[in-house]
C-alpha cells in the first residue's frame, strides 16, 4: 500500500480553526484512504475527524505532519496540504 507524507508549518494566523479543518477533514474522509495529522512532536489523528483536528491545537507556525496510506497517497496527500494552505 503506497504512503505519502507531507510537512508544513501553518501561517494562518489563527492556526487550523474550523473551517479548514472542516474542510480538511471532509476531503480526508471522501479520500477513501487512510488519513492522519500529526503537530509536530504530537501523536496523530484521525484526519477525517472535525473534532480531532481541531483538538490538536494547531497555532500560526506550528509545523504539521499528514500522512497518508491507500491507493493514490500522494495525490491525496498533495491535495490535503493544498487545503491547509489554502486557507492561510
Amino acid at each position: 500500500m503506497a504512503t505519502a507524507t507531507r510537512t508544513t508549518v501553518i501561517n494562518d494566523p489563527v492556526g487550523i480553526h474550523a473551517r479548514p479543518a472542516a474542510q480538511f477533514a471532509q476531503a480526508a474522509a471522501g479520500s477513501g484512504a487512510n488519513v492522519t495529522i500529526a503537530k509536530e512532536g504530537g501523536a496523530p489523528v484521525a484526519a477525517n475527524s472535525i473534532l480531532a483536528v481541531m483538538g490538536l491545537g494547531v497555532k500560526q507556525g506550528d509545523t504539521v505532519e499528514v500522512t497518508v496510506e491507500g491507493d493514490n497517497a500522494e495525490a491525496v496527500a498533495d491535495n490535503l496540504l493544498n487545503i491547509l494552505l489554502a486557507a492561510e
